[in-house]
């Protein structure tokens, strides 16, 4: 496994702490069916634009979401090279377990 650089280190920390809140899942799961404003995001989730741009805030710093605006509005769609970040960190774990040895654990008491 390759160590990433910095950079990438900290968007796989922003990305994970993004994705730990279900308000900001909820939002990733809306975007994955179309790209959406605020205002139908904030109708769909049942929550105040305050408390939503919040959540969108950290999902824009994790490099999750892609943002647009037109007119008025803010437009909303995943940033899916983002997620391929990721998923290759996560897979690297599922590799090692192809590799370690399984640690026996009958002697911890």
């Amino acid at each position: 496994m390759q160590s990433p650089n910095a950079t990438t280190t900290s968007l796989i920390v922003a990305g994970f702490h993004a994705l730990s809140d279900p308000i900001r899942i909820n939002v990733l799961e809306l975007l994955r069916q179309r790209e959406l404003c605020v205002c139908d995001l904030c109708e769909a989730l049942g929550v105040s634009q305050s408390k939503l741009s919040f959540h969108l805030k950290t999902l824009k710093e994790a490099d999750l979401v892609n943002s647009r605006q037109q007119g008025r509005w803010i437009y909303y769609s995943l940033n899916l090279p983002q997620f391929t970040v990721l998923e290759r960190y996560l897979a690297d774990f599922h590799s090692l377990g192809q590799i370690l040895p399984t640690r026996c654990c009958d002697n911890i008491s």
